[in-house]
């Protein structure tokens, strides 16, 4: 075991926990908390340094830290050393392939602060993970091996983290070991990197010399380090101040739910994304723009004389106006944009590519709302910071695209107020998240003489399928056309059954209507008039044997 093992002693808690459990819980409780993760390239040494961190913090039982111990004798790893990157890598796949797929949350604490840390994958194939990972960090780690120098994934994680908000990183500069300490070495690499982040919005950048696999300068200044002159690690991440990121100027409270358990009380509950508010405050509803006065702060223990960013609060108003769960409440004199266009960094995260027009929904807050990526503006390539054209987004690429919503909303741009500029694209089909986005600025609507015609192509793309009309004989038409209405629906495609009394002019004159559409039409018809439709396609049945046969012949 490397003596830096047990350097760090969390004496305070294991003393107060044998003594005073209630004292304890009271001080963990108004700790404050910081959410931060790790990032960078494969073997840069990330699960290590949190299992470094957990290990060091004495946040590991002791049977963890023996199964841990057992799991390194039989890889034969890392030299003898405890392979603490097995802390974090809790899937099979994980431990088997020596990578972290999933994002891994873990949580420690020490004397002045707790955290949150979240272990995200270096492949470039796990791109969305680390996006996830990065929505809800203060700070980032990005972990740069001392012999590789800056690569690829290091440059697009610190990207991604620039785009995501994060202003605080610490670059660490691992396995220092292998390189003998070298102090030249660790220069060339911040050079290299401040060359890159210039180009970034990334302010409060911090470098430090470590070794996670050894405990270098992790916990403690070390000394094979002796021209390190930065601080440790674990001293950044207690002293960064993180309060002052929020936003306690521009007050948003998104409406999750309207509580009315009697008559004499109405209360909107949610929890206050930025701002501050008090009893009296004059306030807006949005988007329809009702204004009146905060009555009272109701809150579980008791009314609040102030409430704040990150907390959970019932406001109860002097006016009876109407709110319902998807409104945002603001003041007077800091408004939102309220519009349904907006432009927005999206990062996709599904393996289904995605062309402009497709009806997707989109959940900005507390609302949820139908709509599209109408235009893709550029793709973003995250090593150069190149612009490019695309007419389509691929899995893990980032692009400035134009949304549109099918109702009103209420937003801010994303540099402004994270909690109410991003949003999440879900499938209307599957139910699946498909990206992620951050708001950039409202898009002005059209005048009213440039709007483009709606084109085939683009309801194409909306609708998924392409406008057909498929026509349907024999003595079994109508079960055998209701057959296909049911094929087509169940694969997530858009029918229309035409039957009834019309003649056979009448139901091609529709079909072809709702095919320019770009609907399909399954029309009925005699048998001796099923050759003489207009159809794309055409299916024939005489028994209910045939309907089977019929429908597979069929191209859906």
């Amino acid at each position: 075991m490397a003596p830096a093992l047990r350097d760090f002693k969390m004496s305070h808690q294991s003393e107060l926990i044998s003594e005073d459990i209630n004292e304890y819980l009271k001080q963990h409780e108004q700790k404050q908390l910081l959410r931060l993760l790790t990032c960078g390239s494969v073997d840069d040494g990330k699960s290590t340094l949190i299992g470094r961190l957990l290990h060091d913090s004495q946040m590991i039982y002791e049977d963890q830290l023996e199964a841990i111990k057992k799991d390194s004798v039989k890889s034969g790893t890392n030299e003898g050393e405890i392979d603490l990157a097995l802390l974090v890598d809790g899937l099979q796949a994980e431990r088997e392939q020596g990578i972290t797929i999933d994002v891994a949350y873990r949580y420690f604490s020490t004397a002045k602060r707790k955290f949150i840390i979240a272990d995200t994958p270096g492949h470039e194939q796990y791109t969305r993970n680390m996006a996830t990972g990065a929505s809800t960090a203060d700070l980032a780690i990005i972990l740069i091996d001392a012999r590789h120098g800056v690569l690829t994934q290091t440059r697009r994680h610190s990207f991604i983290a620039s785009l995501l908000g994060i202003k605080h990183v610490v670059v660490a500069i691992n396995k220092m070991d292998i390189v003998d300490y070298s102090e030249t070495r660790f220069n060339e690499i911040k050079q290299d990197y401040l060359e890159f982040a210039s180009q970034l919005n990334l302010n409060d950048i911090e470098f430090v010399a470590i070794s996670a696999l050894k405990g270098t300068n992790v916990v403690s200044i070390s000394e094979h380090t002796p021209w390190y002159t930065g601080r440790p690690l674990m001293d950044i991440l207690e002293s960064v101040e993180v309060a002052e990121d929020k936003n306690f100027v521009d007050f948003r409270l998104p409406i999750q739910y309207v509580n009315r358990p009697n008559l004499n009380f109405r209360g909107f509950c949610g929890t206050i994304a930025s701002g501050i508010v008090h009893p009296g405050d004059k306030v807006i509803a949005l988007p329809s723009g009702k204004s009146s006065t905060v009555k009272e702060i109701v809150t579980y223990d008791g009314n609040l004389a102030e409430a704040f960013a990150g907390q959970a609060v019932t406001l109860t108003l002097n006016d009876e106006i109407d709110i319902s769960r998807g409104d945002m409440l603001v003041k007077p004199d800091c408004q939102p944009e309220v519009g349904h266009s907006f432009s927005a960094h999206i990062v996709w995260m599904t393996e289904d590519s995605l062309n402009p027009g497709k009806l997707l929904d989109i959940k900005l807050g507390s609302t949820l709302a139908s709509g599209s990526i109408q235009s893709i503006e550029h793709l973003i390539d995250v090593n150069t910071l190149a612009k490019q054209p695309s007419n389509q987004l691929e899995l893990n690429s980032i692009a400035l695209c134009n949304v549109h919503l099918n109702q009103t909303v209420a937003f801010d741009s994303y540099a402004d107020n994270r909690a109410t500029g991003a949003f999440i694209i879900i499938d209307r089909l599957t139910n699946v998240t498909v990206g992620a986005g951050m708001i950039v600025a409202k898009v002005e609507s059209a005048s009213l003489g440039d709007w483009d015609p709606v084109s085939q192509a683009e309801r194409e793309q909306r609708y998924g399928q392409t406008g057909q009309v498929i026509s349907c004989g024999g003595d079994a038409a109508a079960v055998l056309a209701q057959a296909i209405e049911r094929q087509l629906f169940n694969t997530g495609r858009t029918a229309v059954l035409i039957n009834g009394e019309h003649s056979t002019e009448e139901k091609t004159m529709i079909a072809n209507t709702i095919k320019a559409a770009g609907l399909i039409a399954v029309v009925v018809v005699a048998h001796s008039d099923s050759e003489q439709t207009d159809a794309d396609q055409h299916a024939s049945a005489n028994s209910d044997n045939d309907i089977d046969s019929a429908v597979k012949s069929l191209d859906l």
